[in-house]
């Protein structure tokens, strides 16, 4: 009975290393928005008016 139940099945650590990484790749993308939206602030503070190009569409 004890051999499902001991917490040393491994396709419940392939699901929490999963979630983990999935929580790894949130918290970058987060950061990255983070700096972005950073550096834009420290632009238009600075009294710059070009700080966010637009990108034009083809």
């Amino acid at each position: 009975m004890a051999d499902d139940h001991d917490g040393r099945s491994p396709r419940r650590a392939a699901v929490g290393l999963a979630l983990l990484l999935a929580l790894i790749v949130g918290v970058l993308f987060v950061v990255q928005q983070l700096r972005h939206s950073a550096a834009i602030q420290d632009c238009v503070a600075s009294g710059r008016t070009n700080c966010a190009p637009i990108t034009a569409t083809h």
